[in-house]
C-alpha cells in the first residue's frame, strides 16, 4: 500500500502514528475498520514496505530505504535536502584530531605487537635450532655406538671361533680319561 508521509524533520514513527495512518489509508481505500481498532504491527509495517511471512519468520523490506537513511542522518532541526540530494555535514576539527590521536595510538600498539612477535619468533627459531642440533648429535653418537657394537660383536664371534678350534681335542681327551678311569677301576678290583 502507499506509505503515509511524515512531517518534514521527523524521521521515526510510533506504533500509534502508524496505526492511525493505517486507519486513514484503509478509509481512503474504502475499507471500514471497526471503531477503536488499531492496526497491528504487521499492518503498520505493510504501510512502510513489504512484509513476507514464512511460518514463524517475518521478513520486512522497506520502501524508499535510501531516503530513510538520508533522513536518519539529517540533523533534527534541518529539513531533508530537496530532490533526494545528500547533504554532507561539516567536519569537526576536534573529531579529526581525536581520530589522528587514536590512529597514532593504534600505530604504536601495532609496532609493539610486531616487536613482540619478532622476539617470539626469534626465541622459537633459536629453540628449533637447539633441538635440531641435539637431534643431530644424538644421531651421530648413536651411529658411533652402533659401529662400536658391531665391531665388538665381530671380535666376540672371532674369539668364539678360536675357542671352538682350541676345544676340538677335548672330546678325544675326555674319552681317553674315561678309558683310563675304567682301567684303574679294574686294577683296583683285581687288587682287592
Amino acid at each position: 500500500g502507499p506509505a503515509a508521509e511524515l512531517p518534514e524533520g521527523r524521521d521515526e514513527r510510533s506504533l500509534e502514528a502508524l496505526s492511525l495512518a493505517a486507519g486513514g489509508a484503509a478509509a481512503a481505500a474504502g475499507r471500514q475498520l471497526p471503531e477503536g481498532r488499531r492496526a497491528t504491527l504487521a499492518s503498520a509495517l505493510e504501510l512502510e514496505g513489504t512484509v513476507l511471512r514464512e511460518g514463524r519468520l517475518t521478513q520486512f523490506v522497506a520502501n524508499n530505504l535510501e531516503r530513510r537513511i538520508r533522513l536518519s542522518g539529517a540533523p533534527r532541526g534541518e529539513p531533508p535536502a530537496a530532490g533526494g540530494g545528500s547533504s554532507i555535514p561539516a567536519i569537526d576539527p576536534s573529531a579529526l584530531q581525536d581520530v589522528v590521536a587514536l590512529a597514532g595510538q593504534v600505530a604504536a600498539q601495532v609496532d609493539e605487537l610486531l616487536r613482540n612477535v619478532h622476539c617470539g619468533l626469534q626465541a622459537l627459531t633459536a629453540l628449533s635450532v637447539g633441538c635440531i642440533q641435539t637431534y643431530r648429535d644424538g644421531v651421530e653418537s648413536l651411529g658411533e655406538a652402533a659401529d662400536l657394537s658391531i665391531r665388538a660383536m665381530y671380535a666376540l664371534v672371532a674369539r668364539c671361533e678360536e675357542l671352538d678350534r682350541a676345544m676340538q681335542p677335548v672330546p678325544a681327551l675326555a674319552k681317553r680319561i674315561r678309558d683310563m678311569k675304567g682301567t684303574l677301576e679294574r686294577l683296583e678290583g683285581l687288587c682287592k
